[in-house]
């Protein structure tokens, strides 16, 4: 029903576009973190649609869902299987779509080194750090972890881009991140090194690849390539690194068989989360623009605690919620809405009041 409508013109949209966007695929499962307003929007910041606030709803819980079948194979599969099964299928179905998104393969072999290492950093390194934490975690507190991303992205962008240096509303984003981070983290750090921790640092491990695969991503921008071109190109490079490495070391040919749950979720992470997530990502970017589908990085971690604790029975600590909270402070002092959100509602309250103490003088 959602792509009822001509699949290939928002791709066309984008493709048009590809000079103004800067392009680093966060999550898949995570959102993709733009950087700044000028450098990255398609479309002009606007209210969004219902149709778009619709897609957005659908691409969080596409996203904040791959946590979820993360924590269904996990219980059968070791770490490497599952993320090269998820890269490889995903590929497959991003290939297998090539003719309505408009694939450029010859575009995508002249740059494919660099879509390697967009894969490295987008889809394996992250891929295998998150599954391997979700060993240990629940699947919402993985996602809440991995809501940072942005909190990264800013920091490594200060030290490693001439344009994208910290200012005091970013430097203030970012504290608020890492204090919500402490926040969550500072009961286990007190016990000392757990595998719990480890698993903790995993994700945060998979948060800070994810931030250096997004500042990466701007030498994309004069490549020639459109944004699905880079999305199909990092994953199917992402799967020739992982496949023959999982089995090499799972031997997933001697592991005991899945239930058909577990092949379920595989399936799910891999068709919905990865294919169909890039897929509706890039529905909103063409429409909406980066600055309005930079959401998807509040409402993603939602989906993932409701998805954990109505089937896997799992239950956070407040202290869990808290540092979400305090997070997301920092997520909206860096994306800008929150301190004009509190300039137009000061502009509200103040203007009426210059205007009674004007007429008060006449």
């Amino acid at each position: 029903m959602i792509f009822r409508a001509n699949p290939s013109e928002s791709f066309d949209r984008v493709r048009r576009n590809r000079a103004d966007i800067h392009f680093p695929l966060y999550y898949s499962p995570e959102p993709p973190i733009p950087l700044g307003q000028s450098q990255m929007s398609i479309a002009q910041q606007r209210p969004m649609t219902s149709r778009e606030w619709g897609l957005l709803l659908l691409l969080s819980l596409l996203w904040g869902g791959s946590f979820f079948f993360v924590g269904v194979a996990v219980k059968e599969l070791p770490p490497l299987t599952i993320v090269a099964a998820r890269v490889t299928i995903a590929a497959a179905l991003l290939w297998l779509t090539a003719p309505l998104t408009r694939l450029a393969p010859h575009r995508m072999l002249d740059c494919f080194a660099p879509l390697a290492m967009m894969g490295l950093l987008n889809n394996a390194i992250p891929f295998v750090l998150i599954v391997s934490g979700q060993t240990r975690l629940a699947s919402g507190l993985a996602s809440i972890l991995n809501a940072s991303t942005p909190i990264f992205t800013v920091v490594a962008a200060h030290f490693l881009t001439e344009t994208e240096k910290l200012n005091p509303r970013r430097l203030a984003g970012a504290l608020f991140g890492l204090i919500g981070v402490a926040t969550m983290m500072g009961a286990d750090l007190a016990q000392g090194l757990t595998t719990h921790l480890a698993a903790e640092f995993a994700i945060l491990g998979a948060a800070v690849s994810y931030a250096l695969a997004s500042i990466y991503g701007r030498r994309f921008r004069g490549l020639g390539l459109a944004p699905i071109d880079i999305a199909t190109g990092q994953v199917t490079a992402s799967s020739l690194m992982l496949l023959p490495l999982a089995l090499l070391v799972d031997r997933p040919w001697s592991l005991p068989a899945p239930s058909l749950a577990v092949i379920a979720a595989v399936g799910a992470i891999a068709a919905l989360s990865t294919a169909l997530g890039y897929i509706v990502y890039f529905r909103i970017l063409a429409g909406a623009g980066a600055t309005n589908v930079v959401l998807v990085t509040l409402l993603a971690p939602a989906s993932s605690i409701l998805l954990g604790a109505l089937f896997l029975g799992e239950r956070l600590a407040p202290r869990h919620f808290l540092g979400l909270g305090i997070i997301a402070i920092g997520l909206g002092l860096i994306d800008g809405r929150l301190a004009r959100t509190i300039e137009q509602l000061l502009a509200r309250r103040l203007t009426p009041r210059s205007t009674s103490a004007s007429a008060s003088r006449d």
